[in-house]
């Protein structure tokens, strides 16, 4: 079998059809995450005021408030399930293009819905059912644009291939953070409590349609292709998924959980404890100031995940994630100490260097699952596995992370409730044989057993 996949070089420049496949899992990736944390930075900025009635106020509404974006995580495996069986009997595609669209409907919708003060219990009722659909077409949509770009890669650059769908994740906390802050400062904070906020929410109407015209035009991965070809295609891949890979879905999740549980921190619980008011344990530091740091050092995610699956291509999956966790793990406690101070500089610092180890431990996360799983069950290994994954990690974090901090009144517990993830996480990777440039074609039906 050839090095590269289905025609692509193996070096030197892209072609015309590889630009469009990394095109289309960036921008599909950044706006459904955009959608995805919207929805974490308004659960920690203005939900528990405007949708939790009488459990609002004080630090338990926000409890209440971080809690719905767990919620939405555990309906992720129904979604990587189903999405999974279909991407691998339809194709990938396909399950993009699906998964986009109900993203963003459901992300609109969330735009509209009353406030408590309007329609009473009706209103988190509502919240809660439009954040299950984001969380079952979030299940989805990882794995299939993972696939799509490591599949269509040349074996020398997978890590970096694969790199693309995983930076439209800090692209879309970007781009969701910014959004809030010219809110945040273009309104009165009557303005934003009343109307404000469900901007960025319509707003992805516009976003869905530029990702749908984009990944329309995207063919369909090589590698599921010359399954149709072969007619080898399995007539019940879950069955088979969970018969001889279940021990690749399972190190998959564990090898997740610190990742996501420390990116969750970043996304929800930061500018929430940053902006908190000092009586509910919050620092009262000023909100358009707290989205700008936020913003900014965020861009450290975005370069460090390119670079750790850049660096994966040169010296491993295995090795590259171990440095990763190794770095947030040494940078948990210090990183509140910062934070802290209340300094917006330090605040900004205090992220920028904690996206150092979420990058590198990010970066090759496509390539690694997807080098994982046979291609028969690929979809679905790295879609349950991710999943999965999620609900360990980060579904709960900014939740546990806000309850830690009202039982200790100590920041850096969070710290060490993250330390103890980083060892799992670091444990389950280390127990991965190293799977750069393995074969990811139809033969390998019972990789587990290597």
């Amino acid at each position: 079998m050839s090095s590269s996949i289905a025609g692509a070089p193996a070096a030197g420049k892209m072609s015309r059809e590889e630009r469009k496949v990394l095109a289309g899992t960036l921008v599909g990736t950044t706006i459904e995450w955009y959608d995805f944390f919207i929805y974490a930075q308004a659960a920690g900025l203005v939900l528990a005021t405007l949708y939790f009635g009488p459990v609002s106020e004080g630090p338990m509404g926000q409890v209440v408030s971080f809690a719905t974006i767990g919620i939405s995580f555990l309906f992720r495996p129904l979604g990587a399930v189903v999405a999974g069986h279909l991407g691998d009997k339809l194709g990938r595609k396909k399950m993009l293009v699906f998964t986009l669209l109900m993203m963003g409907a459901s992300t609109a919708l969330i735009g509209l819905v009353p406030t408590y003060a309007q329609i009473g219990v009706a209103a988190p009722i509502l919240l809660v059912l439009l954040r299950i659909l984001q969380g079952f077409s979030a299940g989805g949509e990882w794995g299939g644009a993972a696939l799509l770009s490591v599949e269509h890669a040349p074996v020398n650059k997978r890590g970096l291939f694969g790199a693309y769908p995983q930076i439209g994740v800090p692209i879309g906390m970007i781009l969701a953070t910014f959004v809030m802050y010219v809110l945040s400062t273009s309104l009165t904070e009557e303005q934003f409590l009343s109307w404000g906020w469900r901007i960025p929410f319509l707003f992805s109407v516009v976003l869905i349609g530029v990702g749908y015209f984009i990944r329309r035009s995207v063919d369909e991965s090589p590698i599921f292709l010359e399954i149709q070809e072969r007619k080898k295609e399995s007539s019940a891949p879950l069955a088979q998924l969970f018969k001889h890979n279940t021990r690749e879905v399972v190190l998959s999740a564990l090898i997740f959980i610190a990742n996501n549980a420390a990116g969750y921190l970043v996304i929800a619980f930061f500018a929430s404890y940053a902006t908190g008011k000092a009586d509910d344990g919050g620092l009262g530091m000023h909100r358009p100031s707290v989205l700008l740091a936020t913003t900014l050092g965020s861009f450290g995610w975005l370069i460090f995940t390119m670079y750790g699956g850049i660096l994966s291509d040169r010296i491993g999956r295995i090795r590259t994630f171990q440095i990763g966790y190794a770095w947030v793990f040494l940078w948990a406690v210090p990183m509140f100490l910062l934070i802290d101070t209340a300094n917006i500089v330090l605040f900004a610092v205090a992220i920028f260097v904690l996206t150092i180890g979420l990058g590198l431990s990010y970066g090759p996360q496509s390539a690694l699952y997807a080098e994982m799983f046979p291609a028969r069950v690929r979809y679905s290994g790295v879609s349950i596995g991710y999943a999965l994954g999620a609900i360990l990690g980060g579904a709960f974090a900014p939740t546990i992370a806000q309850m830690l901090l009202n039982e200790t009144g100590w920041s850096p517990s969070i710290g060490i409730y993250i330390m103890v993830l980083c060892v799992i996480s670091f444990a389950a990777v280390s127990m991965v044989k190293e799977t750069r440039g393995a074969d990811l074609h139809v033969d390998e039906v019972h990789k587990s057993k290597r």
